[in-house]
């Protein structure tokens, strides 16, 4: 006989017996299949940090995990990153509206609930499938740090601090036992920084990390330097050194 699922998962508007969607399951695992990608609010703002492993002879001056969806909102995502790009670009025309109708930076909430609406209804189609990415969305809106995950099965939920990707359960328990809500940026930074340390095959080095910053004194999307990353990275061995553990 087939296996339990067979016939269940061919459709996305089926449900089995159970009362489960497996192609949007589907989806959710290839999220957990993504390097991890980490999001930590702070006192002074939102970081944002990936993991990425370019090839040898691969030009990656620019990040493929971290976008700027408008001046105060950046996204990373983990999982199937086509899928992340269409998002991104749906996000930038929905913030860019936004601005034009309300003359007022978006919430970045407003963001979240828009991409997991448009996540929700891929579910419930035939024709269609799942996104099958994670976003983690930062920004600053009116001097408060806002931190917001969205997943295939149309989810959206507000964090100090999350995970995701591989090794994604592992890095959040990291975060839920050493975050504080009074971290400055720097520490948040060092923090993201060691949660990817953790979830890595790379323990040294910080050529497979990427990180932006969102600050609340300016409100605006950064990019973080490699010479800053590598005093997170520094700052991070020596506060959470995983290796002895």
């Amino acid at each position: 006989m087939l296996p339990a699922q067979q016939g269940y998962d061919r459709a996305i508007t089926v449900f089995s017996p159970d009362g489960r969607l497996y192609q949007v399951e589907y989806a959710i695992e290839t999220v957990r299949r993504g390097t991890i990608a980490v999001g930590v609010k702070s006192k002074d703002g939102i970081v944002i940090a990936v993991e990425e492993k370019p090839r040898k002879l691969q030009i990656s001056n620019t990040a493929q995990k971290i976008f700027q969806i408008d001046d105060h909102v950046g996204v990373a995502a983990a999982g199937y990153i086509p899928d992340a790009r269409s998002q991104v670009d749906n996000a930038r025309f929905f913030s860019q509206s936004n601005k034009m109708i309300y003359d007022e930076p978006v919430e970045v909430e407003t963001i979240a609930k828009h991409l997991a609406d448009q996540s929700q209804q891929y579910t419930q189609y035939a024709g269609v499938r799942p996104f099958g990415v994670a976003l983690i969305l930062g920004g600053v809106v009116a001097g408060k740090p806002q931190l917001y995950l969205t997943d295939p099965s149309g989810t959206y939920i507000s964090y100090d601090a999350i995970a995701i990707g591989s090794g994604s359960d592992q890095v959040t328990d990291f975060l839920e036992k050493t975050y504080k809500n009074d971290l400055s940026l720097d520490d948040a930074s060092a923090l993201a920084s060691a949660g990817i340390y953790l979830s890595s095959e790379d323990k040294e080095g910080t050529s497979h990390i990427r990180m932006a910053h969102i600050k609340t004194n300016t409100g605006l999307y950064e990019i973080v330097s490699e010479e800053q990353i590598a005093n997170y990275a520094k700052t991070a061995k020596e506060k959470y050194p995983h290796d002895k553990n």
